[in-house]
């Protein structure tokens, strides 16, 4: 059961402890709101400001688990904090570890802070769960994705444009790659895994993926530097960086490129034409 008064309580203290700058969003001017204002946590959580703020006033409906998971996400909950407010919204909390896509405060705090350089939180899968705006420039919006097709690995096998991006003498690695990492998955997590699921719809629709999972090849990892082919500002090679949360196996991604070359001034104009399209 739903302990409204708990639950209000709650996110009122969590919204008042955060600072516009926790959270990727601008202070502005004239800011006299101790903490967030509401309508910014009700963008931060993808959903209304009313909607919102009759959850702080114990009323309103009771809200779901993807309306709870938006919420714990939205406010930078710690996982500890995120099964609380499930408890208090009555429902049980999600699972833990390699499945759970909730973003540890930590990931999402440098990622914020990343809003000039190219950067993801993808699950060990290939899932992203969040993108910079120049992340989203560099290989297009990946969030939107839903079933199978959220994980690169499977789209690199089911849909010939998601190869468009990447210098085709690349393709064969990464081919091995995902197929080398998706057994991987497969084997830690067991044949009930979402990984599984992946497999068995390749092994059914795709005649190169069926080849390659044959071999058994293990451990191909990802390279240093990848290659990519953008639609506007054309090749750039980059180094990709990445830190892992081991407690949720999520992988930031950031994407760098060497000063003085020409994958550096084309990754400047990269920045250049997507902050414009975004007026």
């Amino acid at each position: 059961m739903i302990d409204r008064a708990g639950l209000a309580e709650f996110l009122r203290r969590r919204r008042e402890s955060l600072q516009p700058e926790d959270v990727g969003l601008p202070r502005g001017r004239r800011r006299r709101t101790t903490g967030l204002r509401r309508e910014e946590v009700a963008v931060l959580c993808h959903m209304s400001t009313d909607y919102y703020a009759r959850l702080e006033q114990e009323r309103g409906p009771h809200p779901s688990e993807q309306m709870i998971a938006s919420i714990a996400q939205g406010l930078h909950l710690s996982l500890d904090e995120r099964d609380h407010v499930f408890r208090l919204a009555g429902h049980s909390p999600p699972l833990r570890g390699a499945i759970s896509e909730h973003i540890s405060p930590g990931l999402l705090r440098i990622l914020d802070r990343l809003y000039d350089t190219p950067a993801e939180i993808v699950t060990e899968l290939g899932e992203t769960l969040r993108q910079t705006p120049l992340g989203t420039a560099l290989t297009g919006d990946t969030t939107h994705y839903t079933g199978p097709a959220r994980s690169i690995g499977y789209r690199w096998f089911t849909d010939p444009a998601e190869r468009d991006r990447y210098a085709p003498d690349d393709h064969p690695f990464l081919s091995r790659m995902f197929v080398s990492g998706l057994r991987e998955a497969v084997t830690r997590h067991g044949p009930d895994s979402r990984a599984a699921h992946y497999a068995t719809l390749l092994l059914a629709d795709c005649e190169e993926f069926r080849t390659l999972w044959q071999t058994h090849e293990i451990g191909v990892r990802p390279r240093d530097v990848k290659r990519f082919l953008h639609p506007e500002v054309g090749a750039m090679d980059l180094n990709c960086h990445t830190l892992l949360d081991p407690e949720q196996s999520h992988l930031l991604l950031v994407y760098t490129a060497t000063p003085g070359t020409e994958s550096y001034e084309r990754l400047q104009l990269l920045s250049v034409v997507s902050t414009e399209m975004l007026r």
